[in-house]
């Protein structure tokens, strides 16, 4: 749940943190399961990613739809795909306490759409493009007692 969606006044966008926008119910998966798992969740949820994180929540990699279609054009079978076979182990990640403005820095300088959030090396949350979005009108509303 993005804390934003409880803001009850309106405030400066560009006093936000990624804790204050980001998603923390995070749909993740094993390295051990296979890219058909992943394949499912992303249909499923419509999703572009899926983070891969071990038991304990440590961010291991992301499985992203390039990563399926890389995998389908190799003509590999996705039943038979570890999703560590195929994840992106080189992950660009935020924190927390980074401000909305550098996010949004982060976020167009490297084209991404959606960044895992980390505490240390576990996962705590993913933000995308469309929660800074979200974030904006949300702090740029007016609000009646």
């Amino acid at each position: 749940m993005r804390a934003t969606e409880y803001f009850a006044r309106g405030c400066d966008p560009n006093t936000l943190v990624v804790r204050q926008i980001m998603e923390d119910a995070v749909v993740t998966i094993h390295p051990t399961s296979s890219a058909m798992a992943v394949a499912e969740i992303l249909s499923e949820h419509s999703f572009g990613s899926v983070p891969v994180v071990d038991k304990d929540r440590t961010l291991r990699g992301l499985v992203t739809e390039f990563d399926l279609l890389k995998a389908v054009e190799q003509e590999r079978d996705l039943r038979s795909v570890l999703v560590s076979d195929i994840m992106t182990k080189d992950v660009v990640t935020t924190t927390e306490e980074t401000p909305i403005m550098s996010l949004i820095h982060l976020l167009q300088e490297r084209h991404l759409i959606r960044v895992p959030v980390v505490k240390g090396q576990k996962l705590v949350g993913m933000v995308a493009r469309r929660d800074v979005v979200f974030a904006y009108v949300k702090a740029r509303a007016i609000y009646w007692p």
